[in-house]
């Protein structure tokens, strides 16, 4: 941490507007070339005011004794910029001026921050949400110690640099259980929760400055991995001996066919199942993460596994389609369904989202507005992420164009023969 700064105090003499035989004396203060006015509160005619020197002109005894004064008001500023240095706190000139006025100048801290973000949010947002920022705020603490050997540090601390150092420490972190450490796009999004917690800093009045002004989220655009029709068949036919790996195929094929989030899917419950304008059964409900409402009609597939489990004992003592299962386990099982079904991919609940995102959906011709809208998407450009044409429809395309293509050309050769008769 820079313990020395470039330093000065300058008083110069402000007139107004209409009077410009008269000003108030200020004292200008200077850190690393930032400025802040602090008014004197001392009126002085300006024939009477050196303005090179800023002090007071002559040698009679009320310009000594105003010069006096000017030179007390600098070694009490100075007093409180060597108070910052000492006490490790961010030197400003606002924080400057603040001490020597006597002011509390912003004390609030880092973790109490983070603390009272967690506290106001943990009955708005999402569980799994809040539980991110857990996570992050797990981060903060380690970094806290290793760079500064601090459990807590000044939200008038914080700048640019502070950010950047995190950044490093992130991706340099190497988690000491069974944990991976953090790729690219972990390291935004943590840093993404960080700026949040910052930015509500600054609307509570406990940071000035936003130190993210500056600084830019770079995520990495992954490709959105998915099912193709043959691997969704083959798990969906597959034959389980074990009943707790039936039940999660089955709530996962019934996410493939929904779009459904694990959280949404396990939660869901029998008064969100009715008849639509179409006298088909849909799902009406709210997605968890997002609160929007979602409004989705039931394909066959997803309509019999929902038969299939309105009955079964666990789900009904919950009043719930399906068991409860956690996400943890439910992921850890679909781990053996793949193994199982000689599948690569790394099948997660969350694969099934994307799966009816693409594969049932976009890539059956249903348009991108109607697909956003089922998945329950503020935005549009987040379902974009999901619009992947895949290589099938492509061919299936070209071969139409093929077929357009051909038949012009023999259109094309029948009219010459004709016109060569």
């Amino acid at each position: 941490m820079k313990t020395t700064h470039t330093f000065g105090i300058q008083f110069i003499l402000r007139t107004g507007k209409k009077d410009k035989t008269k000003g108030i004396v200020y004292a200008r203060i200077t850190v690393e070339a930032r400025r802040a006015e602090l008014s004197l509160k001392k009126r002085m005619a300006v024939d009477d005011w050196n303005n090179n020197r800023g002090i007071a002109r002559g040698s009679g005894i009320e310009a000594k004794k105003f010069n006096s004064y000017l030179e007390q008001v600098r070694a009490q500023l100075t007093e409180a910029y060597r108070e910052l240095q000492v006490s490790k706190q961010r030197v400003t000139p606002e924080n400057i001026k603040a001490l020597y006025l006597g002011d509390s100048f912003n004390d609030h801290t880092l973790m109490e921050l983070v603390k009272y973000h967690n506290n106001t949010q943990k009955n708005i947002l999402a569980p799994g949400t809040i539980k991110n920022y857990y996570t992050t705020k797990k981060y903060i603490e380690r970094f806290l110690k290793k760079k500064f050997k601090a459990t807590d540090f000044y939200l008038v601390q914080i700048n640019y640099k502070f950010i950047t150092d995190f950044e490093i420490f992130m991706r340099n972190f190497k988690p000491l259980d069974h944990q991976m450490p953090l790729g690219n796009n972990g390291v935004m999004k943590h840093l993404e929760r960080f700026r949040k917690i910052v930015n509500l800093g600054q609307r509570l009045g406990w940071i000035a400055q936003n130190p993210f002004e500056s600084y830019k989220l770079h995520f990495t655009r992954n490709e959105r991995g998915f099912l193709s029709e043959k691997e969704l068949a083959t798990i969906e036919n597959k034959t389980f001996a074990i009943e707790r790996l039936r039940t999660v195929r089955d709530i996962f094929v019934f996410g493939c066919y929904t779009g459904l989030s694990y959280i949404d899917a396990i939660n869901l419950g029998p008064d969100e199942i009715s008849l639509g304008v179409d006298g088909q059964y849909w799902i009406f409900s709210n997605r968890q993460k997002t609160k929007t409402t979602v409004k989705i009609p039931l394909l066959p597939k997803a309509l019999d596994i929902l038969n299939k489990y309105k009955k079964h004992p666990k789900s009904v003592n919950r009043d719930k389609i399906f068991p409860l299962i956690s996400n943890q386990k439910l992921n850890g099982y679909l781990k053996e369904i793949a193994d199982i079904c000689g599948i690569k991919k790394h099948l997660t609940f969350h694969l099934a989202r994307h799966t009816f995102a693409t594969t049932i959906t976009l890539s059956n011709g249903v348009p991108i507005e109607t697909v956003s809208n089922i998945l329950g998407h503020k935005s549009i450009s987040t379902t974009q992420i999901y619009a992947k044409v895949l290589e099938k429809k492509i061919s299936k395309d070209m071969d139409k164009l093929r077929e357009v293509i051909s038949n012009k050309q023999r259109f094309l050769i029948g009219l010459i023969f004709l016109i060569f008769l």
